[in-house]
């Protein structure tokens, strides 16, 4: 009996692993506001994965918080909010929606974003959770390029 229990697959997430995770999202927001990038990086797993538009991934918690801190970035504005979470035991995947203005290098005017997240998030022992592989790209259009040839 001991051993067929042991091999039983991971129960669903559940409400306060939810919550758990909600609350990682708030946190999420609060450090992104306040352009506080070792506290954003503290919402990572050691070995996490940032996959940003147009830029190679970038491996591990403190190679994601200087990748962040080398970019300028300073948030004026930002909302984000979880918008699916399912999973299985220590193992969650959630979709999620976000807006943003923010600067890079202090350079004005601010950039105004919306778009969407894929993120992996992982179950700690302590019954947090923190973001193993994070992937973001806007839904706004492409800005027309005026270098190319004229046709």
């Amino acid at each position: 009996a001991l051993t067929s229990a042991a091999c039983q697959p991971a129960g669903p997430l559940t409400e306060e692993d939810i919550a758990a995770i909600n609350s990682l999202g708030a946190a999420l927001d609060e450090a992104a506001l306040a352009s506080d990038w070792g506290a954003l990086a503290a919402l990572l797993t050691e070995d996490a994965v940032f996959m940003p538009p147009n830029t190679p991934a970038v491996e591990g918690r403190a190679a994601i918080q200087e990748w962040i801190e080398s970019t300028g970035l300073v948030m004026t504005e930002h909302t984000f909010e979880f918008t699916h979470v399912s999973g299985q035991g220590d193992l969650a995947y959630a979709r999620a929606t976000y807006t943003e203005a923010y600067t890079l290098g202090g350079v004005a005017p601010a950039v105004e974003d919306a778009g969407k997240v894929l993120g992996i998030l992982h179950k700690q022992p302590d019954d947090s959770w923190l973001i193993a592989a994070w992937c973001w790209n806007s839904d706004l259009p492409v800005p027309e390029d005026d270098s190319g040839p004229e046709t």
